[in-house]
């Protein structure tokens, strides 16, 4: 084992230990997309998204927010329409704050388009489809 994966194995293993118990991933479709960015100063922007996705076979919605802060450029977000089906990736609230219900974003797939905001490691499989002809 290198030294680089020696670092990579004890960072997802103290991150599993510090946010094992608050990580969740929910898949259903997009019934509301809020996207506001600001800018000060032609310098500082933010980007902040709020979802809400209901589960599949579910009546529940989930409301998942996303933060995204940098120096000059703008933060990017995937193309997100009402009705898309998605992977989503995130933590809980922690039990004795207010966003208990929410879910912070960590990364988020878009089955329908199949993008992703942070691209994983490794193929995703094509789903193929068989065409039946008719002599």
């Amino acid at each position: 084992m290198s030294l680089k994966e020696k670092i990579s194995q004890y960072y997802a293993k103290s991150y599993l230990k510090k946010y094992g118990d608050r990580l969740t991933q929910i898949q259903g479709t997009i019934v509301s997309v809020k996207i506001t960015s600001k800018t000060i100063l032609w310098i500082f922007n933010t980007l902040k998204v709020t979802l809400l996705v209901r589960p599949e076979r579910s009546k529940n919605i989930t409301k998942c927010s996303y933060i995204k802060k940098k120096w000059f450029k703008k933060p990017e977000f995937i193309p997100i329409k009402q009705g898309n089906f998605v992977l989503v990736q995130g933590l809980k609230g922690k039990a004795g704050k207010g966003n208990k219900e929410q879910i912070q974003l960590i990364n988020i797939r878009n089955m329908t388009t199949k993008k992703d905001l942070v691209p994983i490691e490794g193929k995703v499989p094509k789903v193929q489809r068989r065409v039946q002809r008719f002599k």
